[in-house]
């Protein structure tokens, strides 16, 4: 069954390590990865689209390039005038990785100023994923625009997915992220969490302390990762783990978590097999990170 799948966020320039002490420039971001990923696991007949803002410079034209080669659809995408794409740089100690970030204004930033494309975009689709990355980075009004569309779909038969992936540095304080990474998780109806960036920011004790808070916000399909620990998951009513793929030797882990999400949601929206789509991003996840860069062939 055919069907329409959309990420919405900030594309970003990448400089990440090569393996020879250079630079590799590619394209990459939290909800981008999580298409991309999406698009191989999906076939042919679904769509696969980008909702974000660009600018008219030669780095947004070849990022536009980019995604139509990659076949991620690009007709949600706008341009402004005088902004461009964000960049940042990789840093790696011995596969983990950090970053420095050149972004404050990007044009990314302002993309959830256009209420109404923002929500054609989301009613013409079946799957929609977003993240705390995306809301932290929104400008303005933006933030309660894209949560107050998405509120409107929650109860759908639509699958919202939240990643809260969360990162302190891009929000003003502590109390204003937890906030809206809440809010964030009851405009959903899927979440993704990380179980260290739960642990940092709410103080969770267990991962079953995180299953119980979102919860407790009206989520019912919870998928909490946990590095190389076991997947725990409360789908539909029903509780389980999944252990993750074993990898020989970490090479980086940038995007491991989005390669997951793109995955198991291309997976889910063929079989409907909530297991079976975690242990296929399980196993897509241990591949990424055995490579350099967010995005793997």
């Amino acid at each position: 069954m055919s069907g329409q799948f959309l990420a919405i966020g900030e594309a970003m320039i990448e400089l990440a390590p090569d393996g020879s002490g250079l630079l590799r420039q590619g394209f990459a971001g939290d909800t981008f990865n999580a298409a991309y990923y999406a698009r191989a696991a999906l076939p042919a007949d679904w769509q696969v689209s980008y909702f974000t803002l660009l600018g008219q410079d030669a780095m947004s034209d070849a990022m536009l390039a980019f995604m139509a080669q990659k076949q991620i659809g690009t007709d949600y995408i706008d341009r402004h005038t005088s902004r461009m794409p964000g960049l940042y740089m990789v840093h790696l100690n011995n596969g983990e990785r950090s970053f420095s970030y050149w972004r404050s204004q990007s044009a990314a930033r302002l993309l959830a100023e256009n209420k109404t494309a923002l929500r054609q975009a989301i009613e013409a689709s079946d799957i929609i994923v977003f993240s705390g990355i995306t809301l932290a980075i929104l400008e303005g009004d933006g933030a309660d625009n894209l949560l107050s569309i998405l509120q409107e779909f929650r109860d759908t038969d639509k699958i919202i997915a939240f990643d809260p992936n969360i990162r302190p540095r891009l929000w003003p304080d502590q109390d204003h992220m937890r906030s809206q990474l809440i809010r964030g998780a009851k405009a959903s109806n899927l979440v993704l969490p990380s179980f260290d960036d739960e642990v940092a920011c709410f103080g969770d004790l267990t991962t079953a302390d995180t299953i119980s808070r979102y919860q407790s916000y009206g989520l019912k399909r919870i998928i909490v990762k946990n590095g190389a620990d076991e997947i725990e998951i409360l789908f539909d009513g029903q509780s389980f783990t999944v252990k993750t793929a074993p990898v020989a030797q970490i090479i980086d882990t940038t995007g491991a978590g989005d390669s997951f999400n793109g995955s198991f949601l291309g997976h889910f929206a063929q079989t409907g097999d909530s297991e079976a789509a975690i242990r296929f991003a399980a196993q897509t996840a241990a591949k990424t990170i055995q490579h350099y860069g967010a995005l793997v062939d």
